[in-house]
């Protein structure tokens, strides 16, 4: 849907079909060119899903203080990393934004006080994957913001508030890794996990299936594995945006679920209609 059709809508955004909710674990920016076993199942996952009207992403790349939705009419590329392939910077994904749409997030999260920003963009943990499922770059797309003061519980609670928006198109999108140690990368090990990165992330899928959401919230007292994986929040986070709006009784399924150089894991997971 071209912004122009979106923007028309008066009031509030046309009901639809429930839309699936995705967490999509993103790795190495370099995902966003290489044709791998994670970008060819983006695509797999862009063609399987109900077409959306637009996206929200919360991505771990976009922290603040406060809340704020993107709300620009074109955002632009963040190139958000360094050390990377020419290549690489040259990529410019140009999906429109929806002034409409932050609109219509920051009144489903109130009284949260959500600014509407016109700064940021679309940085790498959106548009890695999402120029893979919609390489056309003809859905608008905006950002969530991680707001790095509130805790876990708050993101949680702050997240449920979206449930509205998944009956009217919009696919939510959390971006990250529920495994992501930087300072612990093997380079010479681009396959497998260490010990502590498999024990933590059998431990994330084994609460999720269980639907026991407060134990993920609270992952600080889920031992050293855990601690290891999460050593900042921000990448872990989004699959809390994700939970939060899975609805009683949804099916989900994961993808993507392997883990990388050592300390990073792939593993995402697909919450509603079409999960396997």
């Amino acid at each position: 849907m071209k912004l122009n059709q979106l923007d028309s809508l008066t009031g509030t955004l046309e009901n639809t079909e429930t839309m699936p909710v995705l967490f999509a674990g993103h790795g190495s920016p370099m995902n966003a060119i290489e044709q791998n076993e994670f970008s060819l199942k983006w695509q797999e996952i862009g063609k399987a899903l109900p077409h959306p009207k637009a996206i929200i992403c919360i991505s771990a790349h976009w922290e603040t203080r406060g809340t704020y939705v993107t709300a620009m009419e074109k955002p632009q590329t963040i190139h958000d990393f360094g050390g990377f392939p020419q290549e690489l910077f040259n990529v410019e994904y140009p999906a429109p934004g929806s002034p409409q749409l932050a609109r219509e997030t920051a009144g489903s999260l109130r009284p949260e006080k959500v600014g509407l920003d016109e700064s940021w963009g679309l940085d790498h943990g959106a548009w890695s994957i999402i120029k893979n499922m919609y390489p056309k770059a003809d859905i608008p797309v905006i950002q969530l913001s991680l707001n790095y003061e509130k805790s876990p519980q708050q993101h949680y609670t702050l997240a449920m508030q979206l449930s509205e928006l998944r009956k009217k198109g919009i696919l939510i999108l959390g971006s990250g890794n529920m495994v992501h140690n930087l300072r612990r990368l093997d380079w010479n090990r681009p396959e497998g996990g260490s010990d502590w990165a498999m024990e933590a992330n059998d431990l994330f899928k084994k609460l999720i299936i269980r639907n026991d959401h407060q134990s993920l919230m609270a992952y600080k007292d889920l031992g050293n594995a855990v601690q290891l994986s999460i050593p900042t929040p921000e990448h872990y986070l989004p699959l809390l945006y994700a939970l939060a709006l899975k609805e009683k009784d949804e099916e989900l399924s994961f993808f993507n679920d392997k883990a990388v150089m050592g300390s990073l894991t792939m593993t995402s997971v697909w919450i509603g209609k079409g999960a396997a």
